[in-house]
């Protein structure tokens, strides 16, 4: 166990000593570590005013130091070494994580690192950003880099206090309250499956997670690989506990020792979305109807009531009929076919853009007319809309969406816009970051979708929401839907404020749902796999999550993943690296350097 302290004026010698020898370590000669000696000493007067601190074992022996040095706005990383025996078992991380902490604590904005080029890759790892200049003797070979410190957001803050929460991948649960009315298999066992796998995004839940209550066993080790770059210690997992149906609470209530342990320490607890089994665990039943815009009818009823009060320029709403069955969606499809216009059918309730078909001219004609273009929609009523042409002019995004929550106090919290990757309707990933929303979108995206929190809250909901939008050719947003749960552009809001405040802000982060692979891994394979991929890419600056691991060995092979980056176009190079190598686990030797797994446990 490492702990942190302040350092002592009577131990500066030795922490001296622990300097010099640390630096020896990358095999300088005695006449350039003669010349550093003076720049690197600490003196007993300089420990206080450098703000050195220490990090030592369970028995009281220094593993290494940090200084954190400048006053607010712009500091100075002084010194960051470790002992050479424990190089690389993250005491370094500890004290850089900690001096950031200590940054923001007194007001710094812009942390300046000059970094011996052999921890370069350290620091790069860490988040830091590379400068074009250092502070110090260029002579030196110092390698400059900077960060942003920065504290957990507010939204963040609000949403679980800023501290630890149990997490509950309640998917299945949340969906099968809308069997039979939704498209996509919520009430039968493909569905079931599918919510399992998706449930895995629990880790990401809040910043913090203290447990993950999961219903299908997930890889051994997956949560350690995941909360190794998120600062995740301790992290209890209780998975297995639904492989069949849906009843992940009541599988909760049926145990009762677990449900003591989940409440013992009086954490929040977050799940994907408000259910009456939920309600009869936390004993907190939800409002009546408090779920009825999660019906696509109900939330154009709500953005015709908000548009109806003015006040949202760059708001368009398409128009939408509601057609009693298939045969009468077809008829209205056709007619609009015939004019030459592309139209959207959806069910009143779906997942991920399941239960939704779009259908141009060609496509009718090609699927022999509308009814048969219809075929995969259920049976019953039907939304028949009118096809927003996009994108905008300047070639923007296509698919945005806008995410917050109503506090239990009814308060409305703004979290973001969000750019989502959507696929012939449905829904693949998306990305978040500064940047990321174009400017344009930025403040009609952030009104309406405030204006859609403040009347959920007046219906009686609480929790998490989304409001998705397309954009027109005139540069206008088109809002679709609402979906009153957790969602997988929350998952990479999570994340993205997660790292900000371990690594320094402006972090970008991208979920991809589903990512192929060209072979079937049982569990120690994806460990490998997932163990590369984060090396490689952190070579580009990029963190990799894998986020969805239930999918490995499957007979389709698949994961999901998150990658997170300063840069966009990082983010690009990472997903791409990954894409590729994921795929190449079909081959006899992949990219990465190991024979690919393909056969049975």
């Amino acid at each position: 166990m490492v702990t942190l302290r302040a350092a002592r004026e009577d131990e500066a010698e030795t922490l001296t000593r622990l300097v010099m020898r640390s630096k020896a370590h990358w095999g300088y000669d005695a006449g350039f570590l003669d010349a550093c000696a003076p720049q690197l000493r600490i003196r007993p007067g300089d420990v206080a005013r450098r703000r050195v601190v220490v990090a030592e074992d369970e028995r009281g022996g220094v593993l290494g130091v940090a200084s954190l040095e400048g006053t607010a706005p712009t500091a100075t990383l002084g010194l960051l070494f470790v002992e050479p025996t424990v190089i690389g078992q993250g005491v370094g991380r500890l004290l850089y994580r900690a001096t950031l902490r200590r940054a923001v604590e007194l007001g710094v904005r812009r942390l300046l690192i000059d970094a011996d080029p052999h921890a370069a890759g350290f620091y790069r790892g860490m988040g830091a950003v590379a400068r074009d200049a250092v502070s110090g003797d260029a002579s030196a070979g110092l390698v400059g880099f900077e960060v942003e410190p920065a504290p957990l957001v507010d939204w963040a803050r609000e949403w679980t206090g800023g501290g630890p929460a149990v997490h509950l991948g309640n998917v299945a649960e949340f969906n099968a309250q809308f069997a039979g009315r939704a498209r996509g298999g919520e009430g039968d066992a493909e569905g079931h499956a599918a919510a399992h796998d998706y449930a895995c995004l629990a880790a990401f839940y809040s910043p913090r997670p203290a447990a993950l209550v999961l219903p299908r066993v997930v890889p051994h080790g997956w949560i350690e690989r995941v909360g190794r770059p998120l600062g995740w210690e301790g992290v209890e997992v209780y998975d297995g506990l639904v492989e069949c149906g849906a009843g992940l609470l009541d599988a909760v209530r049926r145990r009762p020792a677990l449900l003591s342990r989940l409440k013992g320490d009086g954490l929040p607890w977050v799940a994907w979305g408000s259910t009456s089994a939920l309600g009869r665990v936390t004993g907190r039943r939800p409002a009546e109807g408090h779920l009825r815009y999660e019906s696509k009818a109900a939330a154009r009823e709500l953005f015709t009531r908000i548009l109806a009060g003015g006040g949202q320029p760059g708001i368009v709403l398409p128009a939408q009929w509601r057609a009693r069955g298939r045969g009468a969606a077809a008829r209205r499809v056709a007619a609009r076919a015939r004019a030459g216009e592309t139209t959207v059918v959806k069910t009143d309730h779906g997942v991920g853009g399941s239960g939704t078909v779009v259908v141009t001219p060609g496509r009718a004609r090609a699927s022999g007319g509308a009814r048969a273009a219809l075929r995969a929609l259920p049976r019953g009523p039907l939304l028949v809309e009118e096809y927003v042409v996009g994108p905008a002019p300047d070639g923007g995004p296509r698919d945005l969406t806008y995410d917050g929550f109503v506090g239990a106090d009814g308060r409305v919290h703004g979290v973001g816009g969000a750019v989502m990757e959507v696929r012939d309707g449905a829904y693949a990933g998306a990305t978040v970051g500064p940047s990321v929303v174009p400017a344009w979108a930025e403040r009609p995206l952030a009104s309406f979708g405030a204006a859609v929190g403040r009347e959920l809250a007046a219906a009686g909901y609480r929790g998490w929401f989304d409001v998705d939008f397309v954009t027109d050719r005139a540069g206008r947003l088109a809002p679709t839907e609402t979906n009153l749960r957790l969602t997988g552009p929350s998952v990479a809001f999570m994340v993205a404020a997660r790292l900000d405040e371990l690594r320094g802000a402006g972090h970008c982060v991208r979920i991809v749902d589903r990512a192929e692979l060209g072979a079937r891994l049982p569990d120690a394979r994806f460990d490998e796999l997932c163990g590369d991929l984060a090396r490689a890419c952190a070579e580009l600056g990029a963190v990799f999550l894998p986020a969805i691991p239930t999918g490995a060995f499957a007979p389709a092979p698949w994961f999901g993943f998150l990658v997170a980056a300063h840069h966009l176009e990082v983010l690009d190079a990472a997903e791409a690296l990954v894409r590729a190598a994921a795929l190449s686990t079909g081959n006899a030797f992949d990219g990465f350097g190991y024979r690919a797994a393909g056969t049975a446990r």
